[in-house]
């Protein structure tokens, strides 16, 4: 049942009285290092979760979830895209042929993984053509030799849709004159920017001038990339395919490729978060110190109240609901604030790089170009949880002295 007494008591207590100023001093920086503790820890956990969005969505969109290899070159892709699609944890199927080499154009340099696509299939499992700066997959025909490139590769070569590329194969050619290098000249066709380093090292080319280029018969693949209902089963599902098929298929999936970096975001979420955590729980028993030193200035009032008739739970229940007061006001602000900080951080960075004319992070070293931030309401419930129960565990040992408090003690040098 409500008892106001310790209530009003416990209120009044957590503002300054004439000589209990210093104390509330302290109270309000127990206050402000638990708001500054969980705002931190919304805002930090927040950018973690938008790496971990990003690279689903942004990587993992752009590399294949799975992949179903011939041990030889497949010529029949279209009956085994149809019933790896059968297959209702499937969303997409395309076939793909993958060629590593060289770009060169003007004595400059850059290695480069190549794709030869079917640009309508590969729309169904790629996010590439929500990201054309120029051109698009319509571009890519059949004999043509059109290239898409990245924007880091058009950058480095200062090319744009229309000039010309040399694409340099890792086999020789022998000719009467010598041993040469095969080369073989591209029409830049588009230029696509996901914010990733994939824009350095990806490019996209017709399957048939793949397969021309590794002398396989024309309609011939590599393999069929499949996009995934839920690409965290991508290996289960890849080998339950593979298992099912006719003939000889390998499987491969993204957690070969990107694995590591997913893992990595995930442990650096988790860590960061116990850290953090230290910093939440250092500010809420804060709290402990602060109700020592109050219960300290207040014997002779603990004293009179006992002499009234106040039973030691009712003391207990002052300096308790003074320290969950300090423990609910700054764990609300710092949630308030954490919100909005989450919220607004990849804009305000973005602000911050423009007004000062420099990036904090380029995709040249890391795997995206911006500050991501992602907004999960559990962790916020939850911080704000672990906010709370630190503060009121922080009151119980100072509130238990209080009630151990004998009044005939307490008033003998009052």
């Amino acid at each position: 049942m409500f008892r106001p007494l310790p209530f009003f008591i416990g209120l009044r207590y957590t503002r300054a009285k004439r000589r209990n100023h210093f104390i509330s001093f302290i109270s309000l920086i127990s206050m402000l290092g638990l708001t500054l503790g969980v705002l931190v820890m919304i805002l930090v956990l927040s950018v973690m979760n938008g790496f971990d969005r990003e690279l689903r969505t942004r990587i993992l969109g752009m590399v294949p979830h799975a992949t179903i290899n011939g041990y030889q070159p497949i010529d029949d892709w279209q009956t085994l895209a149809d019933a790896l699609v059968a297959d209702p944890r499937v969303v997409a199927a395309a076939p793909f042929v993958q060629l590593q080499g060289m770009l060169t154009h003007d004595g400059s340099v850059a290695p480069v993984l190549v794709n030869g696509v079917i640009p309508q299939a590969e729309a169904e499992v790629s996010i590439i053509e929500e990201h054309m700066q120029s051109g698009s997959l319509d571009n890519l025909a059949d004999g043509e030799f059109g290239i898409i490139i990245g924007e880091l590769i058009a950058r480095r070569f200062g090319v744009a849709e229309g000039d010309m590329l040399t694409f340099v194969l890792p086999e020789a050619s022998v000719t009467p004159a010598g041993v040469f290098p095969r080369l073989k000249r591209f029409r830049v066709a588009g230029i696509f920017k996901v914010g990733a380093e994939l824009d350095g090292s990806l490019a996209l080319i017709h399957a048939g001038d793949a397969a021309r280029l590794t002398r396989w018969k024309p309609g011939q693949v590599q393999g069929i990339r499949i996009k995934l209902e839920d690409l965290f089963e991508a290996p289960r599902v890849a080998w339950d395919l593979v298992t099912q098929l006719p003939g000889e298929y390998y499987a491969q999936d993204w957690t070969r490729s990107h694995g590591n970096l997913f893992a990595a975001i995930r442990m650096e979420k988790t860590m960061i978060g116990l850290l953090l955590l230290l910093i939440v729980a250092v500010a809420a028993f804060n709290i402990i110190s602060t109700l020592v030193m109050v219960v300290t200035d207040k014997k002779s009032d603990i004293a009179i109240l006992r002499t009234l008739g106040a039973s030691p739970g009712t003391i207990m229940g002052i300096f308790m609901v003074q320290g969950s007061v300090i423990g609910v006001v700054g764990t609300v602000a710092g949630c308030i604030l954490g919100v909005l900080a989450a919220l607004n951080v990849s804009a305000l960075v973005a602000g911050l790089e423009k007004m000062l004319g420099t990036q904090f992070l380029s995709s040249d070293v890391y795997f995206i170009s911006y500050l991501p931030s992602q907004l999960i309401w559990s962790d916020v419930v939850l911080i704000c949880a672990a906010g709370l129960g630190m503060s009121f565990l922080a009151t119980l040992y100072p509130a238990w002295r209080a009630s151990r408090t004998e009044p005939a003690e307490a008033l003998r040098y009052d």
